[in-house]
């Protein structure tokens, strides 16, 4: 990916411009200038077939396990974080509503909300940390 704010083969085609006073020079330097911004678009294109073809192949070992814990602790910090919301905002709603009904009210327990944000926005981060590593290439295994 390149920088999108520096348009390098601009900044080259008006220093060409500038530099070069032949048309038949000017004329070559730029189809140079050209032919580099296409091969390194080429490359960059080929490097991020590469990365998706991967994560696909990941992806498809994965969807084809049985297990629904498969990739360790991310899906099981998941599936707990998952779980405490269903329990917070689902399940105790509809116990104490039900509870009322049946004559017996009882007073919800207060859940420690604060835990279960601090435990999601830190996987979202590590998540993000996660994805930016591979974007740079220094992802460990």
């Amino acid at each position: 990916m390149g920088f999108p704010l520096l348009d390098i083969v601009g900044i080259g085609a008006k220093l060409i411009d500038k530099l070069i006073p032949d048309p038949k020079a000017k004329a070559e330097a730029m189809l140079k200038l050209k032919e580099l911004e296409q091969a390194g678009a080429l490359a960059q294109m080929n490097a991020d077939l590469a990365v998706m073809t991967a994560q696909s192949d990941i992806n498809k070992v994965e969807a084809a396990s049985s297990n629904p814990f498969v990739a360790g602790w991310r899906p099981f910090i998941g599936w707990v974080c998952g779980s405490a919301l269903a329990v917070q905002l689902v399940i105790m709603p509809l116990g104490v509503w039900g509870a009322s009904l049946a004559g017996h009210p009882v007073p919800a327990p207060k859940m420690d909300t604060e835990l279960l944000t601090t435990m999601v926005i830190s996987m979202l981060g590590m998540g993000g940390m996660r994805s930016f590593e591979k974007y740079k290439g220094v992802a460990t295994k």
